[in-house]
């Protein structure tokens, strides 16, 4: 296994796992036995440990899902299609909860927040992040700077409280319930 390819499979079985189980629910030995990686490996790439490797994940997870959203907002011309499509999507993930990959961070959030300043800025920042793509897409759409911005928060607690209950419930119900609501929350 290469540098880069060690390195790569830690990273992505930490993203992995981090969505589905938790910073907490997540050991370091599970992360370099999914990945297949040598077990030093993990400290030489990721001399920060567990921290450093959450961090990098949030920042994967971070990239993966701006992307996804910047796509289904590309693709329709009305900023509630392009929000309701990217829900759309993400709520096909709850058809087989074992499988389930490209989760925001909630989860991760939850978590740490209150004890690691570096994982909780992480968090943040890719909050934002989401935030300004459907920030851009309503501006360009017509909508006030404040509505815009606002509405953007809205739609990110909404998506994040659609993923949790949809986990608990084994289903994607809710967020098609949120799907369905996105229409009335963005008229003006």
């Amino acid at each position: 296994m290469s540098y880069g390819d060690s390195r790569e499979k830690i990273l992505s079985a930490a993203t992995r796992l981090f969505q589905l189980q938790g910073y907490y629910g997540t050991g370091l030995s599970q992360i370099i036995k999914e990945s297949g990686a040598p077990k030093g490996s993990l400290y030489y790439h990721f001399p920060g440990g567990k921290e450093q490797l959450a961090i990098e994940a949030v920042n994967e997870m971070k990239d993966y899902i701006r992307q996804k959203i910047a796509d289904c907002m590309e693709a329709c011309t009305d900023p509630a299609e392009g929000i309701q499509s990217f829900l759309k999507e993400l709520s096909c993930q709850f058809s087989c909860t074992e499988d389930i990959e490209g989760l925001p961070v909630g989860l991760l959030a939850a978590e740490t927040s209150l004890k690691s300043e570096p994982l909780r800025e992480a968090c943040h920042e890719a909050y934002k992040e989401w935030a300004s793509v459907y920030e851009e897409k309503l501006r360009k759409a017509g909508c006030s700077e404040s509505h815009a911005k606002e509405a953007s928060t809205v739609i990110n607690a909404m998506i994040e409280g659609g993923i949790l209950l949809s986990l608990t419930a084994k289903n994607s119900t809710p967020l098609l319930h949120i799907s369905n609501r996105i229409p009335a929350l963005l008229k003006r």
